[in-house]
């Protein structure tokens, strides 16, 4: 066994050194030792493990998950959405709007809201027209590589 490793005992308590109470030393991030055949050596997650669990006092570290950022989202859209009709009822004047030869008399607020809308919508389309590119190059590199 090389230096730093131990192989805990059934209790999952590291082995002493004979004659004494003292633990084998070990290093920070105990591994498995070799000899699992093909099994990799990783740190042995346990009550030994230092570093990288929560410390005395020390708040434990949170795991992002992809519903917690789903319902953040969700949240930051209603959000937005409440701001959005609060701007939209507060913004009734009707306003003349003329595009390409057409002409009609809308609210101000609805007028901004379409007029937002649409450059989202002009972005999205430019945004995927550069993604498609992109993996089109891709998929034609990897194509390459294979021949």
């Amino acid at each position: 066994m090389s230096a730093g490793q131990s192989t805990p005992t059934p209790d999952r308590q590291p082995e002493t050194e004979p004659g004494t109470a003292q633990p084998i030393p070990t290093s920070t991030s105990p591994v498995r030792p070799a000899g699992y055949g093909n099994a990799p050596s990783y740190p042995v997650d346990g009550p030994e493990t230092t570093g990288t669990g929560p410390t005395a006092g020390a708040t434990p570290e949170r795991k992002v998950t992809r519903a917690g950022v789903i319902w953040a989202a969700v949240v930051a859209a209603l959000v937005l959405l409440i701001l959005l009709i609060v701007f939209i009822l507060q913004n009734q004047e009707q306003v003349l709007v003329k595009f390409l030869g057409f002409e009609g008399s809308v609210p101000l607020g609805m007028a901004l809201f379409i007029a937002a809308v649409t450059g989202g919508v002009l972005v999205a389309v430019a945004g995927g027209a550069r993604i498609l590119q992109l993996r089109s190059n891709a998929h034609r590199d990897r194509a390459r590589q294979r021949r």
